[in-house]
This record gives C-alpha cells, sequence and structure tokens, in this order.
C-alpha cells in the first residue's frame, strides 16, 4: 500500500508539472525559439499542432513497439477549413483530457519497460535494479527524448528526467519502476503531446524568419508519414543537411520512396473525406440488416486501398479517382455489391482477403463517389440524401462552401418517403425547394446527390424507389449527366476538383489556411500540379521542396 500511494502521489506531481506548464502559456512562448520577442502580429507565428490519435499510436508503435497497448479516449477535434489537421492547431486541452493522456501515459510507460520489452528498449542495464542509476538513465532519456520530442532535449530537460526517475527509482526501490514513472512524465509534457515548432532567421535575409531543421524534420515526417522523423530525419536535421535545398530534396525523394508513404495518404484522404465520421455512423438495421460494423470498416479500407493503388502504385492523375473501374474487394463487400469474391480458404471456408476488382463498361460502380464509403457515410440512417451527398461534393471535393439550412426550415415532405404523391427523393425535393429559402442551395447540391440515387443508404444499387424509376439526370456547372458514371466524369473535368486538392494538401501540410501573401505559390503549386500531370506525389514533392513550406512570413495588414 505504500507503494502505491507513492506511485499515485508520483503521477499527480508530474500531471501537475504539465497542467502548469500549459496554463502558463510555454507552448505558444517556446515553440518560437530563435524567433522569441517576436509577438504574433509581427509574424506568422509557426504553427502548434496536437497530436492526432492516429499520430499518437504510431508514434508509441515506432518507439515502444507495435503490441504496447493504448487504452483511453482522446480529446475530439474540430473541423476547421475542411479539415481535422487544421484543426489540431486550435484546440486546447481541459484538465479531464490531460487526466486521460496521464492514465493513458502511465500505461504506456509500465508496457514499454515491463521484464518483456525493456530487454529492446533500453540502451544500458543498470547496476543495480532496485536502487537509482543516474549514468543508465540518461543513457535511456537520451535515446528515446529525441524521438519522443522530435528534437534532442534540452540538458535541463534532460535533468529533470533524471532527477524524477532517480528520486521515484529511491522511493519505489526500483530502477525499472523509477524509469517508467519519469517515462509516463514525458508522455503528458507538451513537447510530447504537441508538435512544436521553432524559428530561426534566415540566413543572409535580415527579417525573415523559417523553421530551425529539426522544426523541418519534423513537418516533413508528418506530411509524408503521418509520423514523428525517423533516425535518419533527425540524424539529417542534426548534421545540417536540412538547411539546404539540395538536402532536403534527397531527403523528400527518400520519404517518397518508402512504402510509409501509404500511412500519410491514408492520412490525408482519411481526413479529406471525412473518414473519422465512420467512427459514429449507424444504419437502421430493420431496413438494412445486412450493413454490419464489419462492412462499415471494410467500405472505408476499400476506398483507402483504390486511393493507394491508383495515386501511388500506379502513379495515376487524381482526377481518374473519380472514373477510374479498379478497386479492391472482399467477400462480404462483394455481397453488398452483388459481385461475387470466391476466396476460399484451404479448409474450405471463406477468406477476408482482399481482392482486385475491375467494373467492367457499363457497370454503374465508377470511381469513389459511388463506393459504400461515400454513398452511405452520407446518407440518414434510414434513407438516402442527395443533399448530403451533393453537399459532400461540394465541400469535400471541390471546396465549395454550401449555406448551412435556415432553422425555420419545414423537412417534412423531404423525409417522408412513403408519400403516395412524392415517390422518389427527387419529387420530395422538388416540393420542398419550393419554399424561396431553399432553392438557392439545392440548386448546387441535389443535382449531383440525385446522380446517385441508384445507391440506396446501405450502398446497395437500385433502380426505383416506391416502384418508380429513377432519374437520375443533372448538370454540375453547366456539365450535364445522365448517371453515376458521367457525373464522375463530370467532377473529373471540373477544374475546382485539382485547386479543391491544392489547397487541401496545402493546408494539410502547414496546419492552417493559406495565407494571402503566399497566393502567389499556392497559384504555382496549381499550375505545376497540372504541368506533373496532377500526380499527387509529385504535388507533395513540389509543396515540401517549396522554400515558402519552411517560412515564417511577415503579416500583412488586412
Amino acid at each position: 500500500m505504500k507503494m502505491k500511494n507513492k506511485s499515485t502521489w508520483f503521477s499527480r506531481k508530474t500531471l501537475s508539472i504539465a497542467a502548469t506548464v500549459m496554463a502558463c502559456g510555454a507552448l505558444s512562448t517556446g515553440a518560437m525559439g530563435a524567433g522569441a520577442g517576436l509577438s504574433s502580429s509581427e509574424v506568422d507565428a509557426p504553427t502548434l499542432r496536437r497530436l492526432t490519435a492516429q499520430q499518437y499510436q504510431r508514434m508509441i508503435a515506432d518507439l515502444f513497439g507495435p503490441d504496447v497497448k493504448i487504452a483511453g479516449r482522446f480529446e475530439p477535434v474540430q473541423r476547421q477549413g475542411g479539415l481535422l489537421e487544421v484543426g489540431t492547431s486550435t484546440v486546447g486541452l481541459t484538465s479531464s483530457g490531460l487526466e486521460q493522456y496521464d492514465a493513458i501515459a502511465r500505461g504506456v510507460a509500465a508496457e514499454a519497460l515491463d521484464a518483456e520489452h525493456r530487454n529492446v528498449l533500453m540502451p544500458c542495464k543498470p547496476a543495480a535494479e532496485n536502487a537509482p542509476d543516474q549514468a543508465c538513465a540518461q543513457q535511456f532519456f537520451n535515446f528515446v527524448g529525441p524521438h519522443l520530442y522530435r528534437r534532442p532535449l534540452t540538458t535541463e530537460e534532460l535533468s529533470v528526467q533524471v532527477d524524477l526517475a532517480t528520486d521515484a527509482a529511491k522511493n519505489l526501490k526500483s530502477f525499472y519502476r523509477g524509469l517508467e514513472l519519469s517515462l509516463a512524465s514525458m508522455l503528458v509534457q507538451p513537447q510530447f503531446i504537441y508538435r512544436q515548432e521553432r524559428v530561426v532567421p534566415v540566413k543572409g535575409t535580415p527579417g525573415r524568419f523559417e523553421l530551425d531543421a529539426y522544426s523541418k524534420a519534423s513537418r516533413l515526417s508528418f506530411f509524408f508519414w503521418d509520423a514523428a522523423p525517423d533516425e535518419q530525419l533527425l540524424a539529417a536535421a542534426k548534421t545540417g543537411k536540412l538547411d539546404s535545398a539540395k538536402g532536403i530534396a534527397q531527403e523528400v525523394d527518400r520519404l517518397l520512396a518508402s512504402p510509409r508513404l501509404e500511412d500519410g495518404m491514408r492520412a490525408f484522404f482519411s481526413d479529406m473525406l471525412g473518414f473519422s465520421e465512420f467512427d459514429t455512423l449507424a444504419k437502421d438495421a430493420a431496413l438494412y440488416p445486412n450493413y454490419t460494423r464489419q462492412v462499415a470498416e471494410d467500405a472505408r479500407e476499400q476506398t483507402y486501398r483504390t486511393i493507394v493503388n491508383h495515386l501511388i502504385n500506379e502513379k495515376g492523375d487524381y482526377r481518374g479517382l473519380f472514373t477510374t473501374r479498379k478497386t479492391f474487394l472482399t467477400p462480404i463487400l462483394g455481397s453488398m455489391y452483388q459481385v461475387p469474391i470466391a476466396h476460399k480458404s484451404p479448409n474450405g471456408y471463406p477468406e477476408t482477403a482482399w481482392a482486385a476488382h475491375e467494373y467492367p463498361e457499363g457497370d454503374p460502380r465508377v470511381g469513389i463517389l459511388t463506393q459504400m464509403s461515400f454513398v452511405s457515410l452520407h446518407s440518414h440512417p434510414g434513407r438516402t440524401s442527395p443533399t448530403l451527398r451533393g453537399k459532400a461534393l461540394r465541400e469535400m471535393i471541390m471546396c465549395q462552401r454550401v449555406p448551412d439550412p435556415p432553422g425555420a426550415v419545414e423537412f417534412t415532405v423531404v423525409q417522408d418517403t412513403s408519400n403516395p404523391l412524392y415517390k422518389t427523393a427527387r419529387d420530395r425535393l422538388n416540393a420542398h425547394a419550393t419554399e424561396a429559402m431553399c432553392t438557392g442551395c439545392h440548386k448546387i447540391t441535389d443535382p449531383m446527390g440525385l446522380a446517385l440515387e441508384n445507391f440506396d443508404s446501405d450502398g446497395a444499387f437500385r433502380t426505383t424507389e416506391n416502384g418508380v424509376t429513377l432519374d437520375t439526370s443533372g448538370t454540375l456547372d453547366r456539365a450535364s449527366f445522365v448517371d453515376a458514371p458521367s457525373l464522375g466524369k463530370a467532377v473529373h473535368d471540373n477544374p475546382a476538383i485539382t485547386m479543391c486538392l491544392v489547397n487541401r494538401l496545402t493546408s494539410y501540410s502547414l496546419g492552417r489556411g493559406p495565407a494571402k501573401s503566399e497566393a502567389a505559390w499556392v497559384k504555382s503549386l496549381n499550375e505545376a500540379f497540372a504541368t506533373q500531370g496532377y500526380r499527387v506525389p509529385d504535388l507533395m514533392r513540389t509543396i515540401a521542396t517549396s522554400p515558402e513550406f519552411y517560412q515564417v512570413s511577415v503579416s500583412q495588414p488586412e
């Protein structure tokens, strides 16, 4: 009981330290580094982003092993500018959220330093396991510190961690327990939870600032891999390689050539397409009994695989995502799509393996807009929604804001799928849109959504609703279509989708929307994207090798 009390006291003490650091505003001032003394009104301050749950999990797996469990929840992030990644730069941390981080940290530290893992993780062995060993503790924190903080620890930070480990080891009569509690304290520090960026003066350009080498390394690794810098990238920062355009280009090419680029690509498109909403997506089980949690997970994975295959493996044109007939299916998805996927294991039972599939000419399933991930995510639990689907296309794919409906709007006609006068969604929406306050918004959303009415709320294909043949024709910015495949072609040809991708990818990489002073840079990115055949990895390379990617510009008056 005595040991338990000491351990509890120690965890509360470290939690209090972290909370005090945050409350005092050390995050914003410390992030300026060598540029300290400049107020946020004088420069566009470097971004400060909270780690996403996936980034946190990936960092723990990379450093301590994929089998180290993370038990707990992370506070949600609000989407800003169409992206959660941008929202991470505006989100704070509540006291309850910090307590959650503390609980997660203690669990991770305990498992990372248990008898099973410590022999792999530790760079040394203590002189005695029942007493402090400052030299070994220092070696340990010199090893894990740069991976957790994405930069070397300062002398003061290293001293604090070694002293905490020493005090705890004395109290608990255990070197590893002391190290564990000190490690747990690191995992609740803002230097770990937040991606802090530091700036230094640009050499030879008075009054200009750019990210320091370790901030460059971090921005690159999270952009390409959605992960912390690896040993080689940290070494490139340490040796000054990232201080030259040539050195940056070499590291960018290495990051692009890595299999981990797939992780980064998945993270970006998951954010852009709003796939976090799958975590709370539900369907009316009475109407859609075949739509299960496994179906939803497979639907999301299908789109990831389609994107990765087209953009990375085939080096395809981004616009082709809306017209491609190539995808991947599992047997359970095949049953939903009415496509036989005959995968059998040696014992004769169906496998859950993925199989490449290409829809034949004439098949209505063309491009990612017809995949279950899109049509089911942007539907109501018990019915389709052309408005939600059209709104998602406008906002997510084309970066065009659709106003929220006025508070006094009556939706009864739209929601009544059994109305004998309005048997299809098109009929119900036409009746609803006669209200003057509704016409404008529905005009820019419903035509595209109606083109996808052949796909029910669960993604299953249909040709009629209430016995009436569906009319899926319409226009998208003067381009006519008659069905989902021709809608995909209209989207493919619309210049707004490539401009939107450039804007989203730039915002994702910076953690904020492009500033007015960066308009010329964004324009050049759009031009380069077109010249490169709309290949996303090439666009990522152009962004990451641009001086603007690392510079902190002087704010311009509004």
